[in-house]
């Protein structure tokens, strides 16, 4: 009887791939930090150019929808959803999922070091903590929560820690990945009313899909390009639109299969990850307070998802 029960169940609830998986997605959403700033290297775009980075985040991000629609299509899961209505709450979830979380995301990175955005964006996970408890009655306020938040927010201050040579705050650069932060955060409890209006995976297809679309379309309405195309930017995209596939469609599908806070502790590598990546591709200098910001904000993540 066990061993049916054994064989029956699915790859996505065993421990040792729900591990594998999940730290899969936190790597890969970890090297994206380097890669957009190769990317608009690659392809000539400066930080002035507004609209080629809405371009640029758009391509990658309706790409990437239309994937996991596919692969949701070959799957058979539901396209259709329960009314009329249920279109505007997807399209409201894709605006703050999408394009205002990466329209903010793509500036601040252009104006800010990768190492130090990876861990700023942390903040959103402690931001979701704090709005799930006040707008979710069945998410309460601990003491473990509190513990991990208070840390973690005193690993995004200590990023302001030294002199102006080891970086300091700026509006363009860090004020733009707070607004991401907070975008992602509000996208992370809009899911759960996505799941009663469509299947999750469809869900997060639409979502990337239209939200790239609407990048896409508000970059070329700000006249942005993409001045300089080549083989190597090319593969640098495709590697982009992966990540974001492999990223959303294994985390979601965790998500689906297991308790939120088993597999949301993996997120806790994503700055450390973020950081070091951007430091061994971009060739950013390394600050030892980013060692301790990160440090502090994977340890508040993993007190909040550790739980008692």
């Amino acid at each position: 009887m066990s061993v049916n029960q054994s064989n029956q169940t699915s790859i996505f609830q065993r421990p040792v791939w729900v591990a594998f998986f999940a730290l899969l997605a936190a790597t890969v959403w970890g090297w994206a930090y380097p890669l957009i700033k190769l990317g608009m290297v690659e392809f000539g775009i400066t930080a002035a150019m507004t609209g080629s980075k809405m371009l640029f985040a758009g391509i990658r991000f309706c790409l990437s929808g239309l994937i996991v629609l596919a692969i949701a299509a070959k799957a058979r899961r539901p396209f259709a959803l329960r009314s009329g209505g249920d279109w505007w709450f997807v399209l409201l979830f894709a605006l703050v999922n999408t394009t205002f979380h990466y329209a903010f995301f793509y500036f601040g990175l252009s104006h800010s070091d990768g190492s130090r955005a990876s861990i700023l964006n942390s903040m959103g996970v402690f931001v979701v903590v704090i709005l799930a408890c006040i707008f979710f009655k069945s998410d309460r306020m601990t003491t473990t929560k509190v513990l991990g938040c208070l840390l973690g927010f005193a690993g995004i201050l200590s990023l302001n820690l030294g002199g102006k040579e080891s970086g300091q705050f700026t509006w363009l650069g860090d004020g733009m990945i707070i607004l991401n932060a907070l975008c992602s955060a509000v996208a992370s409890l809009m899911t759960r009313g996505l799941g009663r209006r469509v299947d999750v995976i469809t869900g997060t297809g639409y979502s990337l899909a239209l939200g790239g679309l609407l990048l896409i379309i508000a970059g070329l309405v700000a006249g942005g390009t993409l001045p300089v195309i080549t083989p190597w930017g090319g593969c640098i995209l495709a590697m982009l639109v992966g990540i974001s596939t492999i990223g959303f469609s294994l985390y979601n599908k965790l998500l689906t299969c297991n308790p939120v806070g088993k597999v949301a502790i993996y997120n806790s590598l994503i700055p450390v990850i973020g950081a070091l990546s951007s430091c061994l591709c971009l060739h950013e200098q390394f600050f030892w307070k980013y060692l301790l910001a990160g440090s502090l904000s994977a340890l508040g993540i993993y007190i909040i998802n550790k739980g008692k």
